[in-house]
C-alpha cells in the first residue's frame, strides 16, 4: 500500500530536497505552504509562495497555500516559548505550522508529515530539545519525519513500519549547507533561489515598528504588518501613523496601498516623498505630517510651503512652515 505524506514546502533548498527524497522513496506527497506578512524571501520575480508552487509543479504534486492570519499575529504578540533576538517566536511559530499540518494530514487521509528541518541549523527552533518540544506540542509525536536529519533521532512510525527506508535518510547537522548543495547536484535539483528564507521578526531594525503596532492596536490586522516593509513610519496619534516613502518605488507602492478615506500628502514645489496617513484621519494630522515630510525635502528651513492633500478623489492645497528640527521629527519617528 502506497503511503501518503504532507510536506511543509517553503520553496527553499532544504524543503525541496526533502520532497525529492520522499518521492524517490515511493511516498505520495502533498505540499503545504504558509504565507506571512513578515516574509522577506524573494526569488527572481516573486517570493517563497511562488517558489513553493513552482517546486510543486515541477514534481507534479498538489500544493495548498495557507495564510497565517490574525490567530498567528496573536501568537507573535504573546508567544508561550518567548522570542529570539528580535520579536521572532520561532518555537511557537513552528508549533503553529505543524498543528495546521496535522489538521490537513487528517483531512486529506495522509499518514505522516515531513519537513526540511536540519538539526542545529537554526539556533532557536532546531536544537534537539526544542525539536522535541515542537513535535510534542504540535501533536505529531512519532508522525513527524525530518528526512535530512532523521538518523540523529529515534526512528519515527514511518520508519518503524517500513513506510520509508531509514537507511536512505540523512544525518545532516549544523548550519553549513554544503551537503545539501551536493545533494541538489546529485538529485538534479536546480533553481533554488531561497535556500534559507528570511523573516522580518528576526531583523532588529524592524523590532521598533512591530512593537509599535502591538502597543497601539487593540485588534490586530494583517495590513498593519504588511505596511512595515515600506517607507519611514511616524506615530502621530494613538491610532494613526504617517508613512513616508524612501524612494520612488516606495512612493508608488504607498499610492497603491492607500485605502479609501486615507490621506496622501506631497510638497507641490519640489521633489518630495509621498506620505500617507493610516488609521484615524484628523485635520491636525495633515499639518503635522506635512511638516515632518518637509524635513525629507530640499525645502528651505523656515519657508512657507504648499502641500497637496488628496483624500479619495478630491484634492486641496494648504500651506505650512518648514520649521521642524531633526529632534522634533525624531519624537514621532518609529523607524
Amino acid at each position: 500500500m502506497k503511503r501518503k505524506a504532507i510536506a511543509l514546502l517553503s520553496g527553499g533548498l532544504d524543503s525541496t530536497l526533502a520532497v525529492k527524497m520522499m518521492l524517490d522513496l515511493g511516498i505520495e506527497v502533498e505540499a503545504l505552504n504558509f504565507t506571512s506578512p513578515f516574509c522577506t524571501c524573494t526569488g527572481k520575480n516573486s517570493g517563497c509562495k511562488s517558489e513553493a508552487v513552482r517546486v510543486a509543479q515541477e514534481y507534479n504534486i498538489p500544493i495548498k497555500v495557507m495564510h497565517k492570519g490574525v490567530e498567528y499575529l496573536e501568537i507573535v504578540r504573546n508567544p508561550v516559548h518567548g522570542y529570539g533576538k528580535g520579536v521572532n517566536p520561532c518555537v511557537d511559530c513552528r508549533i503553529y505550522l505543524l498543528r495546521k499540518a496535522k489538521e490537513y494530514m487528517l483531512e486529506s487521509g495522509a499518514d505522516f508529515v515531513f519537513t526540511g528541518e536540519v538539526l542545529g541549523q537554526r539556533p532557536m527552533s532546531q536544537r534537539r530539545d526544542t525539536l522535541r518540544v515542537i513535535e510534542r506540542e504540535s501533536g505529531l509525536e512519532g508522525l513527524l519525519l525530518r528526512p535530512l536529519s532523521a538518523r540523529h533521532f529515534e526512528p519515527t512510525i514511518p520508519e518503524k513500519e517500513g513506510w520509508v527506508d531509514r537507511d536512505k535518510l540523512m544525518a545532516i547537522e549544523g548550519r553549513s549547507r554544503s551537503i545539501q548543495m551536493q545533494m541538489a547536484e546529485d538529485l538534479d535539483v536546480k533553481d533554488y533561489p531561497c535556500p534559507a528564507g528570511g523573516c522580518l521578526l528576526t531583523e532588529l531594525s524592524y523590532v521598533p515598528k512591530i512593537r509599535d503596532v502591538f502597543d497601539h492596536a487593540e485588534e490586530l490586522n494583517l495590513r498593519d504588518f504588511r505596511l512595515l516593509k515600506t517607507g519611514r513610519h511616524f506615530r502621530i496619534g494613538q491610532e494613526s501613523k504617517a508613512i513616508m516613502g524612501r524612494s520612488e518605488a516606495d512612493n508608488n507602492l504607498l499610492e497603491q496601498l492607500r485605502q479609501p478615506g486615507e490621506a496622501a500628502l506631497t510638497w507641490l514645489d519640489g521633489n518630495t516623498p509621498v506620505a500617507i496617513i493610516v488609521g484615524n484621519q484628523e485635520k491636525d494630522f495633515y499639518s503635522l505630517s506635512a511638516r515632518i515630510l518637509l524635513r525629507y525635502t530640499k525645502a528651505e528651513p523656515g519657508s512657507e510651503c504648499r502641500i497637496e492633500l488628496r483624500t479619495g478623489d478630491s484634492k486641496q492645497i494648504f500651506s505650512v512652515v518648514n520649521n521642524m528640527t531633526p529632534d522634533d521629527v525624531n519624537t514621532y519617528l518609529v523607524a
